[in-house]
């Protein structure tokens, strides 16, 4: 089954953008997702095709109009009823792996790309049904580059597209920690070596060794990882 992307966004030609290239690319081409952005002007009411307005109560910007928001979401629904409905901003719910899994396992998804100072608070008390996620603790000119980054985490997982079924199973975040580091030839490199214990041929002491240096580097440089994962293990 294709999994199936829909996008609203005043800049429907970002998409697929680089999504349509690399492992995400060939996924396409082999219909194991496909891409539908759709543009957020067709569905305001006034010849200028005017989707925002200036803050009530005064401010800088301009605010992502209701009325046409709603009439975009509620068509999205209308052609993709099954599928989640996301909505790129910073006021959202930081997104996570265990999230990211959860959406690629479904049928697919339908995200919204805010613009300028963000949505008219009202959508999301009409629509309850949209998911407010945010992509880090920063600030993008809109919402499409945000998108971009969930759907490639998606398309990764789906079935066929990675080369290997089990090759995210140990990356960053899967396990609640990070990922262990990495090494490859040549054997010496400036004076350093690979460590020993991943040249031994033993398995077993190769995998202890891993599981240490994820716990170590989680512990010292994503504190907050280290707190979730030790509290999950207690």
């Amino acid at each position: 089954m294709t999994y199936q992307t829909q996008i609203l966004t005043l800049y429907p030609e970002m998409f697929p953008g680089p999504l349509g290239v690399s492992l995400a690319g060939r996924a396409l081409a082999e219909e194991k997702w496909s891409c539908s952005p759709i543009q957020l002007r067709d569905f305001a009411s006034d010849k200028h095709r005017t989707v925002d307005d200036t803050p009530a109560g005064g401010g800088a910007g301009m605010v992502l109009k209701v009325d046409v928001m709603a009439a975009a979401v509620d068509h999205a629904i209308e052609k993709a009823p099954d599928l989640p409905i996301l909505v790129m901003t910073p006021r959202g719910k930081p997104i996570t792996q265990a999230r990211v899994r959860e959406l690629a396992d479904g049928p697919g998804v339908t995200i919204l790309c805010g613009r300028f100072e963000g949505f008219d608070e009202r959508l999301f008390e009409a629509r309850p049904q949209i998911e407010q996620v945010c992509m880090g603790d920063i600030v993008l000119s809109g919402g499409e580059m945000g998108a971009l980054m969930l759907l490639d985490a998606c398309i990764r997982l789906l079935p066929g597209v990675m080369g290997a079924p089990d090759s995210g199973d140990e990356e960053s975040f899967e396990q609640g920690l990070l990922e262990y580091p990495h090494y490859t030839r040549p054997a010496e490199w400036e004076g350093r070596t690979i460590p020993e214990v991943l040249r031994s041929g033993d398995h077993a002491k190769i995998r202890a060794w891993r599981k240490q240096q994820a716990e170590n580097d989680t512990r010292l440089r994503r504190p907050d990882l280290w707190e979730r994962y030790k509290n999950a293990r207690d």
